[in-house]
């Protein structure tokens, strides 16, 4: 079960990240979500779940050398690269910490943003409190999620594009569906939310969505798990290296105000 279309071996996080800032829908729906956070010179910002420092450097420009940029994350790899790439932004301060427990007082910031972070997180009602709680009265939030159970990628055999589907919903990512969830659960938060915009990224070339979706590791999963047999797997992974291609899944940009 392999073709030359398709990485076989799985790219070092940090890696991952850049590579998705860098690819078109990276950049398209990143740009969207710093319109409508709509800083300005002054204001204290929250990136959590920063990574590896993807947009700390946007921020700061944007909130000047007057504001001030807090990035959190979890993983210890990533704090360091954070730091590490916006060591010379004495704006920015990068952090350890949990979503589900922020070491932030209470009405810190005017604008927070989440990407791609809530999909994983193990309680997104509890992590939305807490961002809820450190923003200030009138303070914006904005969210980026893909909703994987989206996620459409044309084949001659329906089924197993729903195989496929089916897979990553319910065994690859742990809230498949926060992107349409995200309106509802941010207003159960206490937020309102006056835009949801939906940002549909279509992949033509097979590899450039391989990049992005791993196809044939994930496709490695699915048979595994049951989704898919080896044969299913071979006709699946043969039409789509043979193209043409297509694949695109709905990625939600929410913004919520405190």
């Amino acid at each position: 079960m392999s073709s030359s279309a398709f990485e076989t071996a799985r790219p070092e996080a940090v890696a991952y990240l850049d590579r998705l800032a860098a690819s078109d829908p990276g950049r398209s729906y990143k740009g969207r979500m710093l319109a409508e956070l709509g800083l300005r010179a002054g204001h204290t910002v929250l990136d959590l779940g920063c990574g590896p420092g993807t947009d700390l450097r946007a921020l700061a420009e944007a909130v000047t050398p007057d504001g001030c940029v807090i990035g959190v994350d979890h993983d210890p790899a990533m704090v360091d690269a954070a730091r590490t790439r916006t060591a010379d932004l004495s704006v920015v301060d990068v952090r350890s910490g949990d979503i589900h427990d922020l070491a932030l007082p209470d009405r810190l910031a005017d604008r927070a943003r989440t990407d791609r972070v809530l999909q994983h997180v193990s309680d997104p009602r509890a992590a939305l409190a807490e961002i809820r709680r450190v923003l200030r009265p009138g303070g914006r939030l904005v969210m980026g999620e893909p909703d994987w159970e989206t996620l459409a990628v044309d084949h001659p055999d329906g089924e197993l594009t729903r195989a496929y589907t089916r897979h990553v919903a319910e065994r690859v990512v742990r809230n498949a569906a926060i992107g349409r969830q995200l309106a509802r659960l941010a207003a159960d938060a206490g937020f309102t939310v006056p835009e949801v915009v939906p940002v549909t990224p279509v992949f033509r070339d097979v590899q450039a969505a391989d990049r992005i979706l791993g196809l044939e590791r994930t496709t490695r999963r699915a048979v595994a798990a049951g989704y898919f047999t080896e044969a299913g797997a071979e006709a699946w992974l043969g039409h789509l290296s043979r193209g043409p291609f297509l694949a695109t899944v709905t990625f939600h940009v929410v913004v919520a105000e405190a």
